[in-house]
């Protein structure tokens, strides 16, 4: 019978793609038995933003700021509850929110630089 005159329906096509890619077999992956629930909270300062310009976290949680622009930035409080020095490229600055609440914040240097914090119980 030549080639054109086979009939190619939906499931031949199929059965021949399988045979074709047997399927993949994946090693399951098991967390570690001490890893964290999830990564800590973080504020990345790029591009005279804090990003992101809103975070949400618990009380008891450590929030790390990273200054990774070229020039420097702060993390200011609004309600003077938290204060940094003057980050340099690469420098951080962490807090640990011990209260609920919204926390807003700004570069003292460049003030169009908002961000926020909401603390949950």
């Amino acid at each position: 019978m030549p080639f054109h005159a086979f009939r190619f329906t939906l499931p031949v096509l199929a059965a021949a793609f399988a045979l074709a890619n047997p399927p993949v077999q994946r090693a399951a992956v098991a967390a570690a038995p001490n890893a964290p629930a999830m990564a800590a909270p973080a504020v990345h300062i790029a591009n005279f933003t804090f990003g992101p310009v809103l975070l949400k976290v618990r009380v008891g949680q450590t929030v790390t700021w990273t200054n990774d622009d070229d020039i420097p930035h702060t993390v200011t409080a609004n309600d003077h509850a938290f204060k940094s020095k003057v980050l340099d490229t690469g420098e951080r600055f962490s807090f640990t929110f011990t209260r609920v609440g919204l926390f807003p914040y700004f570069c003292s240097l460049h003030p169009h630089m908002t961000g926020k914090i909401i603390v949950k119980g």
